[in-house]
């Protein structure tokens, strides 16, 4: 009995999405939830939230790496996150788009509806679905905030509210989020956002690599 044999895109057809670590699952959510068979994802550290001026070198580095392993269409899976307009000229440099906006905290809401927010949270601390489940890892440890609370009110004094822009509905993460703002004494609000605008950024990105029909 022959076997029938799942083909994959061919190298023309793939598309390259260079991402923050910070968006990695959801990147692949979005992945399955449009079936984008052809998208292949490679990230840069999650930590470079933290430091933006290690973004744009190391894009390049990633791009022309990726161009010499022969993918011919790549998406930069980034917001300008900090880095001052150096990405764009990156992207610009080697031809490629990236995701519309100044971070991913806009572009889960949607830029629309982030413009009409960014005044009123402007001293608003915002986590995410990966910010929740690493809060420990990139907040509490890293700003010796488990060992000193008492630091808390030097990072977090001129905050306001914590915003938990929410991509999934998980219990769980809900309790980080709120436990987060009790801890560093915020108030609280939840904004249930999904994927925002990375879908619509993906779905548009992947059309121009989409495989040709055989």
């Amino acid at each position: 009995m022959a076997k029938t044999l799942k083909t994959k895109p061919n190298q023309d057809d793939r598309l390259l999405v260079i991402a923050c670590g910070m968006i990695a699952r959801e990147v692949l959510a979005v992945k399955e939830q449009l079936g984008l068979d052809h998208l292949e994802l490679t990230c840069l550290p999650a930590e470079f939230h933290f430091y933006p001026d290690r973004i744009a070198p190391a894009m390049d580095k990633a791009i022309e790496k990726a161009k010499a392993e022969g993918h011919k269409h790549i998406f930069v899976g980034y917001a300008d996150c900090g880095t001052g307009g150096l990405l764009d000229r990156i992207c610009e440099k080697h031809g490629v788009e990236r995701m519309d906006g100044p971070h991913c905290f806009a572009f889960y809401q949607g830029m629309d509806a982030y413009a009409k927010v960014a005044d009123d949270d402007m001293m608003s601390f915002y986590m995410t679905d990966f910010l929740c489940r690493q809060f420990d890892a990139f907040f509490m440890k890293p700003l010796g905030l488990d060992k000193h609370p008492e630091l808390i009110k030097d990072y977090f004094g001129n905050y306001e509210k914590l915003i938990y822009l929410a991509q999934t509905d998980d219990p769980e993460l809900d309790k980080v989020a709120e436990k987060a703002a009790a801890l560093l004494g915020l108030a609280y609000e939840r904004r249930a956002t999904g994927y925002g605008d990375l879908t619509a950024g993906m779905a548009q990105a992947a059309a121009g690599a989409a495989p040709r029909q055989r």
